[in-house]
């Protein structure tokens, strides 16, 4: 008696969801960043993209990879989103400059601590996403000393808060350019914006 066994194949269809976290981080990054750079004042405006782009959008990023089976892609784009809401109420729970510094202190080194383990994630994934993670590690730990010096040493706080500025601008920009870097390589099928994919290279050998 012959038993046929039946076999099925599910394809994901679904699109890839990095594009979004990649640029609702990088694009509130480099706003927030501009202001710490001192190019304008603190606004509702950098609130704004706090909660909506940087936050709901990483969300849904994150949720979508979790769905894909991305376990990387889906602890940071979520990890990430919820940064940016905790330090939207953060400021509005408190008002901007009125936290208590050296607990934000804290804050900054538990984030850039989660960032530097997620860095050596990335050593198996793309130089695009170790460019990001190195330099928002960076930039956390920037914000970390800025803070912890708020009031000890007032100028050398401030120079080092404009000095992370630059720095999450770069940070920031450098997401911009991993997010839409996959979106114009997918439209057009091919690479016209390189990531450089270490993973890829690695498969090859």
């Amino acid at each position: 008696m012959q038993q046929n066994e039946t076999i099925t194949k599910i394809k994901d269809t679904t699109s890839n969801p990095a594009p979004l976290g990649l640029l609702g981080f990088g694009m509130t990054t480099v706003l927030l960043n501009l202001h710490n750079a001192g190019y304008f004042g603190f606004n509702t405006m950098i609130l704004g993209m706090g909660l909506a782009y940087g936050g709901i959008a990483q969300i849904i990023a994150g949720i979508q990879e979790w769905k894909k089976g991305n376990t990387f892609g889906a602890t940071a784009f979520t990890s990430y989103g919820l940064f940016w809401l905790s330090l939207v109420a953060l400021f509005m729970l408190t008002g901007y400059d009125k936290p208590d510094k050296t607990a934000t202190a804290s804050y900054f080194f538990m984030w850039g601590l989660f960032t530097l383990v997620m860095f050596f994630a990335t050593l198996k994934l793309n130089k695009a996403l170790q460019v990001v993670f190195g330099t928002l590690f960076v930039l956390f730990f920037l914000l970390c000393i800025r803070d912890a010096t708020a009031v000890s040493a007032a100028g050398f706080s401030s120079t080092i808060g404009k000095i992370a500025g630059y720095e999450g601008i770069l940070c920031g920009a450098s997401a911009v350019y991993a997010g839409l870097a996959q979106v114009i390589n997918e439209v057009y099928g091919k690479v016209v914006l390189s990531i450089g994919p270490v993973a890829a290279k690695a498969d090859k050998k």
